[in-house]
């Protein structure tokens, strides 16, 4: 098999002549959404008379749920809500990138809309200015699926001189790391960062700070962009949380956390507090930190490789060992944030906000 894909080979100054044909004041609109796995994402096209001014101008559609693991082929039409808007960077303005709910067909929410009960979770905890950023870490592979420039059938040399590395025997994919920050940046993503990470064609790009449901809307949409410059440059993007066995680091989804009495003089106590009660609750956030209740993550929670041993829960100063790191800066000026180190890179971001929210503001609030 090819190391990448034959579709990237394609004449791309040939596309550009068409991608530069005006369209007649029309806008293409690409309607994005989470497929039955709680990880895929899908997309199809349509066209507006006119471009939209904001989410209100774009009409609801529909869609094949049976060909997504989503309905039953006797009653397979499933509803797209439009909910949030980007501009689209591939081609370009005024064309835009949707972020879409799915609905069934009584319009109830489909099992992998979890964004609505986050939501209501947000809505219900607003006065606390709850403010996101997310970590995500991902691997680059090659169409064969093995990591993307590791030695066939053999492993590159031992982790160490790749993380925030430069230079070539030691970076591998800069090319679609610096695209997708660009066309995010494009879109309006809120992307706040970038960086090579610990195992070699390994990387991670950060998200926030974006307060309450906007961090996850962000999140799957640069997740989107992500694996469509991929398909531009003919590899893929894995978020599997441990894409090599054996002494390689995992791929997580760090998530970092502040409330507004945390940022305040004083903010630490309530951190704290924060802490105490994740500790409570640490095996029901485990399940909801993957797609399969916690499977993914035991390949990577081992207590090994910057990781806290899955059934523990534990936290530290600038501690990447620990299931809860508080940053050294943090802990000196008594406020801040801290850093939620379980989720696995492939998790749902709706299930993870909402589950660090609900656990540290509304406890004993709404009768759990």
């Amino acid at each position: 098999m090819e190391s990448v894909s034959a579709c990237s080979k394609l004449n791309k100054t040939l596309r550009q002549h068409y991608l530069n044909l005006p369209q007649g004041g029309k806008c293409q609109v690409t309607y994005i959404w989470i497929d039955g796995s709680g990880e895929g994402l899908r997309n199809k096209t349509r066209t507006l008379d006119e471009e939209p001014k904001s989410i209100a101008d774009i009409p609801e559609w529909n869609f094949d749920g049976s060909s997504t693991d989503q309905s039953k082929g006797s009653d397979s039409d499933m509803y797209l809500v439009p909910v949030q808007m980007f501009r689209d960077p591939f081609i370009l303005d005024p064309n835009k990138l949707v972020l879409c709910e799915v609905l069934k067909y009584n319009r109830e929410p489909a099992e992998t809309n979890r964004r609505i009960s986050c939501n209501k979770v947000m809505e219900a905890t607003k006065e606390h200015c709850v403010w996101f950023g997310m970590e995500q870490e991902y691997c680059l592979l090659s169409m064969d699926r093995y990591p993307y420039r590791w030695p066939k059938g053999g492993f590159p040399r031992p982790q160490g001189p790749y993380y925030c590395a430069v230079g070539a025997d030691c970076v591998y994919g800069r090319d679609i790391v610096e695209c997708h920050y660009k066309a995010c940046l494009y879109a309006g993503i809120k992307i706040c960062g970038t960086n090579a990470e610990v195992m070699p064609g390994q990387w991670e790009f950060q998200v926030g700070p974006c307060e309450g449901i906007d961090v996850a809307d962000h999140l799957w949409v640069a997740r989107f962009i992500l694996h469509r410059v991929c398909e531009d440059f003919g590899l893929l993007a894995t978020m599997d949380p441990k894409p090599m066995e054996g002494n390689w680091n995992g791929s997580g989804c760090h998530t970092n956390v502040s409330t507004k009495q945390m940022r305040e003089e004083g903010g630490l106590r309530y951190i704290e507090q924060a802490i105490e009660k994740l500790s409570q609750r640490h095996q029901e956030h485990i399940r909801v930190y993957d797609p399969r209740g916690g499977e993914d993550n035991k390949r990577r929670l081992t207590g090994l490789h910057e990781t806290a041993n899955i059934k523990d829960f534990s936290h530290g100063v600038a501690n990447r060992g620990a299931s809860i790191r508080i940053p050294r800066q943090v802990g000196q000026d008594g406020r801040g944030y801290f850093e939620d180190r379980r989720p696995a890179a492939n998790c749902d971001p709706y299930s993870v906000a909402e589950a660090i929210v609900r656990t540290c503001l509304l406890e004993g609030e709404d009768g759990e």
